[in-house]
């Protein structure tokens, strides 16, 4: 598989407890308050110092704030770390983003061991969050120039709870945090590699590699056995490639006497040239990430065999390239889908809801009764959220309020879209069942109309990923590159069903 196991051990004590083998840097977090409490906080030389950085400017205390100093003997540690964040407890999202501060920041220091002081008064709930943060934040995007990415070398941790503090419910939740951590930084890897290193069956290779790991049913389809289903939609799309599509497919029964099965959808071009509809050159080498909901889902099937919560969840990847060539499809065709319905193609750079109609298709056939479609669908949804939030519509209410509950306690934006009636002539054709293009206005909107008319009436929810899924710039523990999105989401709803 793309992404090992982060290979870090950690261990849980009091503050007063940490007889062990010392780390090379402690870590603390303060907010701005610390100036007047008038305590000493590591020894007054130290505490001098720091106040002096505040005069300076340097720490202010504030989150996204991180400062390190040696302690000249001072502390049993070579090396402080002192982290702003919010006055605690904190917030699951302040701490998750706190200790992605100082997941960033002991990348940087390349230090093998640390001891972190749990924060006053938070309570064991945000444990995995606070793992997810120090692990994400550590993460950087594989470099295949000779010397690889900025390795973290960070091995072994110290968690220092305050006396009273419930050591085994901690350690639970770290667990859980460092389980769903490699599960996002497995979507990342996904989402980084190049496009000529990760072809449909590359990728298809990569779905069996999970499915061996974790004991899940396995079925690929491919360009053969996919024509043989009557797949057009896919088949369509990829036909301009030399690259030939896939279709995956993993099932995970971890609820046997249960009628329900959640279909997780996840849209996976591995590029996407626009085909025939050709885009701009600048910035096409992001579309590699254009199978970052491929990725996401992959990922939260990483955590589900980790886990192994008591549902069913039946994964679908629609694989492909989209490619100019004199195969490619073109805008004027008229395709069968695997369902039987037709669709009339107006731009083929309009692909991956293509792909996703026999996506849903697929996953229905295979027992899903619940769909969540994740794709980087539109570049629409950015021009109404930009790069923080992702866009969800659906069509079924109660079944969107569990999903942006998951989102909530998992720290990620998601915000609905509507979907009124009268939207549903935008994508009305003359020729076919649906066209996949609905014009200039309300481009993310049409883009999910087009998705759920393959729902069959299932409840269903679009999660349209196309201005989260990739940053062009480091931005909290969310490093340049894929950034693993709708992940930790997907977990934590598995999780709430499966209560």
């Amino acid at each position: 598989m793309l992404w090992t196991d982060w290979d870090i051990t950690w261990r849980i004590v009091g503050t007063k407890d940490n007889d062990g083998e010392r780390a090379d840097i402690r870590v603390r977090f303060e907010d701005a308050s610390f100036l007047g409490r008038g305590e000493v906080l590591f020894h007054p030389l130290l505490d001098d110092a720091l106040r002096d950085l505040y005069g300076r400017e340097a720490f202010q205390g504030k989150p996204g704030e991180a400062v390190s100093m040696p302690t000249l003997g001072y502390l049993p540690q070579p090396y402080l770390l002192v982290a702003g964040c919010e006055r605690a407890p904190m917030s699951t999202k302040a701490l998750r983003g706190a200790a992605g501060t100082v997941g960033n920041k002991l990348l940087g220091l390349r230090v093998r061991s640390a001891d972190i002081v749990v924060p006053a008064g938070q309570p064991a709930s945000s444990a995995a969050a606070f793992m997810e943060g120090l692990l994400l934040g550590l993460y950087r995007r594989d470099s295949l120039a000779a010397g690889g990415r900025e390795q973290a070398v960070l091995t072994r941790l110290t968690f220092l709870l305050e006396e009273g503090a419930d050591a085994d419910a901690w350690q639970e939740g770290l667990q859980l945090g460092y389980r769903t951590a490699n599960a996002v930084c497995y979507a990342r890897e996904l989402t980084n590699v190049p496009s000529n290193r990760l072809t449909p069956e590359l990728l298809a290779r990569e779905a069996r590699s999970l499915a061996d790991r974790y004991g899940f049913d396995c079925k690929i389809y491919d360009e053969r056995t996919a024509a043989a289903e009557g797949m057009g939609g896919l088949l369509a799309v990829g036909m301009g490639s030399a690259n030939p599509p896939r279709m995956i497919v993993l099932n995970y029964r971890g609820n046997p006497g249960s009628d329900q099965t959640l279909g997780l959808i996840g849209k996976g071009i591995t590029f996407d040239t626009g085909g025939i509809s050709l885009k701009k050159p600048e910035g096409m080498e992001e579309m590699i990430s254009d199978m970052g909901g491929s990725a996401a889902v992959l990922g939260a099937m990483r955590a589900i065999g980790e886990l192994k919560p008591r549902a069913n969840v039946v994964m679908v990847v629609p694989a492909a390239e989209n490619m100019p060539s004199g195969s490619a499809f073109k805008p004027g065709d008229v395709l069968t889908t695997y369902s039987g319905q037709t669709v009339e193609v107006l731009n083929t750079d309009a692909e991956g809801r293509i792909v996703l109609a026999d996506g849903l298709t697929t996953a229905i056939r295979h027992g899903a009764t619940k769909l969540i479609d994740v794709a980087t669908l539109t570049g629409a949804v950015m021009h109404a959220l930009g790069d923080l939030t992702t866009g969800a519509f659906t069509n079924e209410q109660s079944f969107m309020a569990n999903v942006i509950h998951a989102s909530s306690h998992a720290g990620e934006y998601v915000w609905q879209l509507p979907m009124h009636p009268e939207y549903d002539r935008l994508l009305k054709s003359d020729v076919a069942d649906v066209k996949n293009h609905g014009g200039a206005w309300a481009g993310a909107i049409a883009g999910a109309l087009f998705v759920r008319h393959f729902s069959e009436g299932k409840p269903w929810i679009h999660l349209d990923i196309g201005g989260t899924a990739w940053m062009w710039s480091d931005r909290g523990f969310e490093s340049k590159g894929g950034t693993g999105v709708i992940v930790r989401t997907l977990v934590e709803y598995v999780r709430m069903i499966a209560i």
